[in-house]
């Protein structure tokens, strides 16, 4: 059984939301590493950002992915932040080349068959200091998402628009029908 279970989709629909709502439940969790990167790049005016350098980003992403999966055994629940499928969503939306690293990694890191997808939610959408997309581009990134997902078998679960309580209660019993 493989207990790493990913949340995906664009950007503002709500995953980390849920994410620390389930934390406050006592579930472990594995952050979003694209938002890492950014906040790490731009306190060291570095160039792996997805306004300068996008590959640069990306193959910051899948390190930081990799370290990521190793950090968080299988022997427990834990709620992704996104995974290695992300990045190669990324490289898709962007028209980046697939690393040979990123292309083995997507099929050998293995994460729990069931990825729970949110949909692109403007009611609740904002952009921040690291969030710089528009809404148009957070409904291109949720489509690359699931056309990514897909390509590596896994079974997308739509989560509703629906309070953050009512989202971790749904995930919750989706895992309960194991």
């Amino acid at each position: 059984m493989n207990n790493r279970v990913v949340f995906t989709g664009g950007p503002g629909s709500g995953k980390t939301s849920v994410i620390k709502f389930l934390e406050k439940l006592g579930y472990p969790s594995a952050k979003e590493v694209g938002r890492k990167i950014i906040k790490t790049q731009t306190e060291r005016n570095g160039d792996a950002l997805p306004w300068k350098d996008k590959v640069a980003f990306r193959d910051a992403m899948v390190l930081e992915e990799l370290n990521n999966y190793k950090v968080h055994d299988n022997s427990t629940l834990t709620f992704f932040d996104r995974c290695i499928i992300d990045s190669y969503g990324y490289s898709q939306l962007k028209q980046i080349a697939i690393s040979e690293i990123l292309l083995r990694s997507c099929r050998e890191l293995t994460y729990h068959r069931k990825v729970f997808i949110f949909p692109p939610w403007e009611t609740i959408y904002e952009n921040d200091i690291e969030r710089k997309q528009d809404f148009n581009e957070a409904v291109a990134t949720y489509h690359e998402m699931v056309k990514a997902y897909e390509r590596f078998g896994y079974e997308l679960i739509e989560v509703p628009k629906v309070s953050v309580e009512e989202r971790a209660q749904f995930i919750v019993s989706k895992l309960s029908d194991r």
